[in-house]
C-alpha cells in the first residue's frame, strides 16, 4: 500500500455492487476478484432492482446485455437499476465499467464517446498491455504513471471513438487513464488490439469517479492466471472509499465539538 494512504479496515467491510444484467458472463469472475481482497465485499444486484444505497462502490462487469444486437448497451442504459447507477454516480459514488459494462456507461451518458466494432472486424480475445496515463485516479492510487499492467481483452465492439473536441477535452482534463501500449511503454499502432482512437483503453469522466475500460480487471487478479494486475484497480477503489470514509468521520466529530 502506498505511504500516506488510509488503511482498510477489516472490521467493516467495503461492499461492492456487481449488476447483473440478462446476458451478463463476467459478473462472477468481478463478485470473485472482489471477495479475494480482504476488507471487500461484493454481491449481485439484479437489474431489475432499484436501489444501490447501501453500496459503497457499483460495478457493471462484462458480458452481453439484452439488445446488445442493436448497440451494445443500447438496451441496457433503459433497465431500472440504471436510474440507481446515474443518481449515485452524479452523487459521487464510485463506478466502474469494464467491457460492456464501459459501454453501458457511454450509452448512459456517464462518459463521453462510443465503443464500435473493432476495426478488423473480428472479435479480439488476448491478453494485453496497458499503459498508466493518470496516477492519482481513485482507481489508479498506487500505480505509478507510465507503469504497465497486462489484462486481457475479449470483446468485438472495443473499438473507442470520441469526436475531435470530446477528445480534445479527455487530453486536456486528463480523463485518460489508461493506454493501450507495447512491452516497452511506446504506443504504437501494433498495441491497439481495436482500432481505437489514440489507443485508448479506458476513460473516466471529468469529476474521475465513473471509470470504464475495456480490458477486464476482474480476470486479472490471481498471478495464477496470468496477472494480478487488475486487483490493483479494486484495491484502489478501496483506498479511496476508506480516505471518503475517514473524511466523513472527521467532519462528523468536527460537528459535534
Amino acid at each position: 500500500m502506498p505511504k500516506n494512504e488510509p488503511p482498510v479496515s477489516a472490521e467493516s467491510k467495503m461492499n461492492f455492487a456487481v449488476i447483473q444484467f440478462p446476458g451478463s458472463n463476467c459478473d462472477q469472475d468481478c463478485l470473485a476478484a472482489i471477495n479475494g481482497l480482504e476488507g471487500a465485499r461484493a454481491e449481485y444486484v439484479w437489474h431489475k432492482e432499484t436501489s444501490l444505497d447501501r453500496f459503497d462502490a457499483i460495478v457493471l462487469p462484462g458480458g452481453f446485455a439484452y439488445g446488445d444486437y442493436l448497440r451494445c448497451g443500447a438496451i441496457a442504459r433503459f433497465s431500472p437499476i440504471m436510474r440507481a447507477v446515474v443518481h449515485d454516480a452524479r452523487a459521487g459514488k464510485l463506478v466502474l465499467g469494464t467491457c460492456n459494462g464501459f459501454q453501458i456507461l457511454c450509452e448512459a451518458g456517464l462518459l463521453p464517446g462510443a465503443l464500435v466494432r473493432n476495426r478488423s472486424l473480428r472479435f479480439v480475445c488476448d491478453m494485453a498491455i496497458l499503459r498508466v496515463e493518470v496516477d492519482d485516479s481513485p482507481f489508479t492510487h498506487g500505480c505509478p504513471r507510465g507503469a504497465l499492467l497486462r489484462m486481457p481483452v475479449a470483446h468485438g465492439e472495443g473499438c473507442f471513438f470520441a469526436e475531435v473536441a470530446t477528445l480534445r477535452e479527455l487530453n486536456a482534463n486528463q480523463q485518460i487513464i489508461l493506454r493501450y501500449a507495447d512491452s516497452r511503454g511506446r504506443v504504437v499502432p501494433q498495441a491497439n488490439p481495436n482500432g481505437s482512437i489514440e489507443n485508448i483503453a479506458g476513460i473516466c469522466n471529468r469529476e474521475r469517479n465513473v471509470f470504464g475500460l475495456m480490458p477486464h480487471p476482474d480476470r486479472a487478479c490471481d498471478a495464477r492466471l496470468g496477472s494480478a494486475d487488475g486487483a490493483k484497480i479494486f484495491r484502489s477503489m478501496m483506498q479511496t472509499i476508506a480516505a471518503a470514509r475517514i473524511t466523513a468521520a472527521t467532519g462528523r466529530v468536527a460537528r459535534v465539538a
